[in-house]
């Protein structure tokens, strides 16, 4: 979309609104997108990865956010809500900001109505990100853990995760059983 155009929203005014909505929304480019709210086992899983990543980032300097922390994507011009993100940066530690800028560990709890774009656009724009080393997606239908950590350049290794989930830009291993306790998705 262009600033030209008479529907375009500029990102100042959406995070002006976003402060004042009780409801979020996602950016991208001038448009906004209503997030729509998730279901008891989507909610669990994302409480237990930021619970087990803030419990073992204690004191690194690294601070976790659940939900509803806002990402800025400078390069496809977005503000996305990961379900968690890790900053190990400093320039993150305004306490006031909406956002943060530069994220080391991004995880997308999927959900069928958004898996796709999850998987297309917003992960696309994530790997765009000088900053993210780890992108995770975890699945809600069944225990899956799919890990994607940067490489050299712009290639991306994805590893499928067994009973652990080593993540390495968190210095952090979380085991399947404790991302999926309390949900009905590990026998």
């Amino acid at each position: 979309m262009l600033a030209t155009d008479p529907l375009y929203i500029s990102p100042e005014d959406y995070l002006a609104a976003e402060a004042e909505s009780p409801i979020r929304h996602e950016y991208r480019d001038g448009e906004v997108f209503a997030m729509t709210g998730g279901t008891q086992r989507h909610s669990t899983v994302i409480l237990n990865v930021a619970s087990a990543l803030k419990s073992r980032l204690r004191g690194s300097g690294c601070r976790t956010f659940a939900e509803g922390m806002k990402v800025r994507v400078e390069a496809s011009n977005s503000y996305y809500y990961p379900d968690v993100v890790v900053t190990c940066s400093e320039s993150d530690r305004q306490l006031e900001s909406q956002f943060v800028n530069q994220p080391h560990l991004i995880v997308e709890v999927l959900s069928p109505s958004t898996a796709r774009f999850d998987r297309t656009e917003k992960f696309a724009d994530y790997r765009a990100m000088p900053s993210v080393m780890e992108i995770v997606f975890i699945s809600t239908e069944r225990a899956l853990v799919e890990v994607f950590r940067r490489g050299s350049g712009d290639f991306w290794e994805q590893i499928e995760a067994g009973e652990e989930v080593v993540l390495a830009s968190a210095s952090a291993a979380i085991g399947l059983d404790e991302i999926y306790e309390e949900t009905d998705l590990l026998g």
